[in-house]
């Protein structure tokens, strides 16, 4: 759970031992100061290994006794994947442990000696000041299911991308071999078109090769989907390809690759999908929140794998502001700017949110309702992808509310409780 500025300032007291340390992928540095920012020891170095993290633990306890600083807090920031392994180490032992933001970090270090001079044992102590200062959060370390459906989820994104890839190399290699396959196949993802360039089929090939035997091939893979005409427009387009002539050997087997593995690709995605989906069943509040029409249960696992437990969180808004969904506006005298978006916080939880917001305006009427309020109020009417920006913030809401309550949502309370609409019908 997270703490407001001033509990977080009550944790920094006489009793409090501060260490900030600098992760890196070999060695950290750790600095170590008091609640008054007063250097209590030389630095640390320490390796990345189980006997480099029980030396900053020996470290910090011989440290806590001999000042009588019996409650240790220990921050580092939270960049790329390094300080995950220290972090779950710490947690497990019962340290204390809270991160703080790099831009934080970045802004603070010319605060001592007004210097912008950067190195590790700087940077060390530049994130102890910050943590006495009160200016830490504490981080989202998942443990269990969570844990499952953030790393299963990261795995989803890795194949996706490499699914893309894949696609646009296909796309690619057609635009050199064969321009005209796809007037004739309008998706070469379908089982015609996909048997025929996973066996290396191409513009000579065709040519070569009767319509008979063309058919033929094709009813391997689609039954009833291709007939002769199709055929004879594949033959048609054979005869005026302008593609390559030229490598034509090595063209098929690029061909045959990519093919293997999309197909390799999309077999795992369906069985990683399933796992997830049977996974994200046995979270608090998932049932629920999968029941509301037009958010997938694979959204819902996306969602979990960000935030964590929500009993962690005292109120939605930390999640909001976790997505960095929440509002800024410049403003200065008499000078006024435009309310946007912070983009400080979880990409991935913003972009799935944003996501789900624009199928949940077609397809769910309670949401669509919401979406020509806000479209066409007249006070401060918003653009469409100001919306599903509103929109976004209020499905963190509901989910919240459906995970830590453990009730279901209602189409017709949400359309009631809409600002100008009354006397509705219950959503269908």
């Amino acid at each position: 759970m997270d703490f407001t500025q001033n509990q977080r300032l009550a944790q920094m007291n006489d009793r409090t031992l501060i260490i900030g340390v600098d992760v890196a992928k070999h060695k950290h540095v750790a600095r170590v100061v008091d609640d008054r920012g007063r250097d209590l020891a030389k630095r640390l170095v320490f390796a990345n290994t189980i006997a480099g993290f029980s030396e900053l633990l020996s470290w910090a306890r011989d440290l806590s006794q001999d000042h009588d600083r019996p409650d240790i807090v220990i921050g580092m920031e939270p960049t790329g994947h390094y300080w995950l392994n220290l972090a779950y180490h710490l947690k497990a032992r019962g340290i204390h442990t809270v991160v703080v933001n790099p831009m934080k970090v970045k802004r603070f270090k010319e605060m001592d000696d007004d210097s912008p001079t950067k190195n590790d044992t700087k940077d060390a102590k530049v994130i102890a000041q910050i943590v006495r200062d009160g200016r830490f959060h504490e981080p989202t370390l998942p443990e269990d299911v969570y844990a499952e459906l953030r790393e299963g989820m990261k795995v989803y994104d890795i194949m996706q991308e490499d699914l893309s890839s894949i696609k646009a190399q296909v796309q690619n290699a057609l635009d050199r071999y064969f321009p005209g396959f796809l007037q004739v196949f309008k998706d070469w993802t379908g089982k015609a078109a996909l048997h025929l360039l996973e066996k290396g089929f191409l513009p000579e090939d065709i040519r070569q090769a009767s319509e008979e035997a063309l058919l033929a091939e094709v009813k391997i893979a689609a039954k009833r989907a291709v007939g002769l005409k199709r055929i004879q427009a594949l033959k048609q387009a054979a005869e005026t390809s302008v593609g390559l002539t030229v490598g034509l050997r090595m063209g098929r087997e690029e061909f045959r690759y990519l093919i293997d593995q999309y197909k390799r690709i999309e077999e795992r995605l369906v069985a990683l999908e399933a796992q997830l989906e049977e996974l994200v069943l046995h979270v608090p509040g998932a049932d629920q929140m999968i029941a509301i029409k037009g958010v997938s249960a694979l959204t819902v696992a996306g969602f979990f794998a960000e935030v964590g437990d929500l009993t962690n969180y005292r109120d939605p808004r930390q999640i909001i502001k976790l997505a960095g969904l929440n509002l800024k506006l410049n403003q200065s005298g008499t000078f006024k700017g435009q309310t946007t978006i912070t983009k400080r916080g979880r990409k991935r939880l913003r972009s799935l949110l944003f996501q789900v917001a624009r199928p949940l305006s077609c397809h769910n009427e309670a949401f669509r309702k919401l979406h020509e309020h806000y479209r066409y109020r007249a006070a401060n009417p918003l653009t469409g992808k100001q919306s599903f920006v509103a929109l976004s913030r209020n499905l963190v809401k509901i989910f919240y509310v459906l995970g830590t309550r453990k009730c279901t949502f209602s189409e017709t309370r949400m359309i009631r409780d809409i600002p100008g609409i009354s006397g509705l019908q219950e959503a269908v």
